[in-house]
């Protein structure tokens, strides 16, 4: 067995598609882990396990595998220990072509005497019988199947005093090969079973077996590694009744042939139907009430004969079992304790004669109650509860849902399996269903929200056009009333104070126009706060002018001296489709902009009171207005370019 896994373990094939936590009679013998790339995988408890292989049935992806004692046993017998066989009678049965090949081929390895435990399952019947005449020992569990005794042994050890204190076939042959024929050879067990290697391991046991051998390892082995054989080889001691105990119902067979049918033996198999009837059989106890006179309790539904360490395509048709029936009915054709024509009690005496030299004791089982650290801890109403708020499962309609998708017969098994710590709620996948619909539900609330802002956003954006609207305007009328300016330059004394008047009305225009751009950068300041996307700015706008040319026009002839200083501002913003992102860095270059606009502004504040101080001196100081009023053009017509920048972004 190695070192690092149990004696059933998960390979790498693993799914987690949760089939095996379903169909295993033991809630504990399977962990749910969480993986660090946050997938699971369904990893084996050997503690809890039971090796009764219904998980290697229910797999459709070949995730279980098991230990033997396979490769240990061939690499003994390259090292010359000295090994002898227990061959099981399903061996036969399912390699009836083969049968002599391989046990030719295990000789050739090395191995020394090849004994049938065909004998072994005699001997059982003989001990079974016998303890219960002697000790009035009725309504005893069979116990050939170590899954069945590991399970009573560490889910309901009440039942110990109830299983038959007799040794497996296996081991009463094993038993009867050491002591009775005196081989010293250690044991190697050719098996159809992966269990048996508990049983072999247990110190009940006594360590008369060293290996279990199962027939698909073996058989792999010896294909894999090529290895032949060169002669036949035959096991010894004949086949008795016993060849029939790896079929369901055999020892119940066995104990009619020898008893009658006037008693009642109940037969059970099957990996979850024969857990649950020792449930029941448990129940019947307490209750007092009458048990049958022997239980017949195999783990596998087919038998041993198809055991879990059997090829998979064996069970495919019924020529394994036909072959074992075969080998039984030539073992009854024989005189002796197995004669057809002889009555129960006949075949009785003449059974407990061949076997009367034996001592009963030396066949003596005895049993350890290790349901110690196995068992399922029962989660309070108010532990319950919480694992399903966790979950949110707030409604009774939500905790009972039992659809069965995470292994579990119900969801009260889930959430105690939670609480025991072999499962997590992320693999529910209603849990996960209601997660992923909540985080819909955030992501649609995040983009309403984001919606919103957006129309907030929108409005902004159109607080701006009408605040930039209104500065072009301006610009527009202060631009036509200096040109209309720039054309007068001649005039008298009255006239010239007249345009002070004018240049005053202007300088009052041009402080209006640069209060208007504080405003714009203002509602800037508030779109780079806003984190989301500013979905759509403005629409075109139309250029605006300062009503200054009905002011110009008063000056008369002086105020055509001014040059024509602008023509119109084109519109300032298209849609803007960009994100969060752009919508800042364009912000950023808007203010920009509209910090030199508000410096431009300022400095053409300071021109118009220069002209305005000029024009009271306007005889002696035409051509400086002349040249000022250039240099208002000039500004203006930077401020025009400056917000056509603007209106690219």
């Amino acid at each position: 067995m190695a070192n690092d896994k149990g004696l059933v373990y998960t390979n790498d094939k693993c799914v987690a598609c949760n089939k095996c936590i379903s169909t295993c009679p033991v809630t504990k013998a399977n962990r749910a882990v969480m993986l660090e790339d946050g997938t699971t995988r369904i990893e084996v408890d050997a503690n809890a396990c039971i090796s009764c292989g219904a998980c290697f049935d229910a797999c459709k992806h070949g995730a279980r595998s098991y230990n033997d004692d396979t490769e240990r046993f061939f690499e003994d017998l390259k090292k010359g220990v000295k090994i002898s066989l227990l061959v099981a009678p399903a061996f036969m049965a399912n390699y009836p072509d083969e049968y002599e090949k391989y046990l030719g081929v295990l000789k050739t390895a090395g191995v020394n005497r090849i004994i049938s435990i065909s004998f072994g399952a005699d001997i059982t019947t003989w001990a079974y019988l016998k303890y219960i005449t002697s000790h009035r020992y009725y309504g005893g569990i069979s116990q050939p199947c170590p899954a069945v005794v590991g399970y009573i042994e560490k889910y309901i050890p009440e039942l110990l005093p109830y299983l038959m204190p007799v040794h497996s076939p296996m081991m009463c042959g094993a038993i009867y090969t050491k002591k009775e024929m005196g081989v010293t050879d250690k044991l190697a067990f050719i098996s159809p079973c992966i269990a048996k290697k508990n049983e072999i391991d247990d110190p009940n046991c006594g360590g008369y077996v060293s290996y279990n051998v199962t027939f698909k390892h073996m058989v792999d082995y010896i294909k894999s590694h090529n290895l032949q054989g060169r002669m036949l080889a035959k096991d010894e001691i004949e086949y008795g009744l016993g060849s029939i105990y790896p079929t369901p119902g055999g020892l119940k067979e066995n104990v009619y042939w020898f008893l009658g049918n006037d008693i009642f033996i109940r037969q059970a198999e099957g990996e979850k139907h024969m857990y649950e009837y020792l449930h029941s059989y448990h129940d019947r106890i307490k209750a007092r009430k009458a048990l049958p006179f022997m239980v017949d309790a195999l783990n596998c539904s087919a038998g041993c004969i198809y055991g879990t360490g059997v090829e998979d395509y064996k069970a495919e048709g019924d020529d394994t079992l036909m072959n074992l029936w075969k080998i039984r009915d030539n073992s009854i054709k024989k005189k002796g304790a197995w004669g057809r024509n002889l009555t129960p009690q006949k075949r009785l005496a003449a059974f407990n004669s061949q076997f009367k030299n034996l001592k009963l004791d030396d066949y003596i089982r005895h049993y350890t109650d290790r349901s110690a650290n196995v068992k399922m801890k029962q989660a309070t109403e108010a532990e319950l509860n919480e694992i399903f708020n966790s979950m949110e499962k707030k409604t009774r309609e939500k905790r009972c849902v039992d659809c069965s998708a995470c292994g579990y017969a119900d969801c009260r098994t889930m959430a105690n399996a939670i609480f025991n710590g072999i499962n997590h709620k992320e693999n529910c996948v209603h849990y996960a269903k209601d997660l992923a619909l909540h985080e819909t539900q955030l992501a649609k609330e995040l983009s309403d929200q984001i919606n919103s802002q957006n129309e907030s956003s929108l409005e902004r954006a159109e607080e701006i056009n009408r605040i930039i609207a209104a500065a072009t305007e301006d610009f527009n009328t202060m631009l036509e009333s200096l040109s209309n300016l720039s054309g007068g330059n001649e005039g008298n004394a009255k006239e010239s104070t007249e345009i002070a008047i004018n240049m005053q009305n202007i300088s009052n225009f041009s402080q209006e126009i640069l209060n208007t751009f504080e405003q714009i950068s203002e509602f800037l300041v508030k779109i780079e706060s806003n984190s989301e996307a500013i979905t759509d700015i403005a629409s075109e706008t139309n250029l605006l002018s300062l009503n200054a040319s009905i002011e110009a026009a008063r000056a008369g002839e002086a105020g055509r001296g001014f040059a024509v200083v602008a023509s119109e501002i084109k519109s300032l913003s298209d849609l803007s489709q960009n994100a969060a992102n752009d919508t800042t860095n364009n912000s950023a270059e808007i203010k920009k902009y509209m910090e030199d606009l508000m410096e431009q502004a300022t400095k053409l504040t300071n021109l118009v009171r220069q002209v305005d101080g000029r024009v009271s001196n306007l005889a002696a100081a035409t051509q400086e207005i002349s040249a000022s009023t250039k240099i208002v053009e000039d500004m203006s017509r930077q401020i025009q370019e400056r917000l056509q920048t603007i209106r690219g972004l």
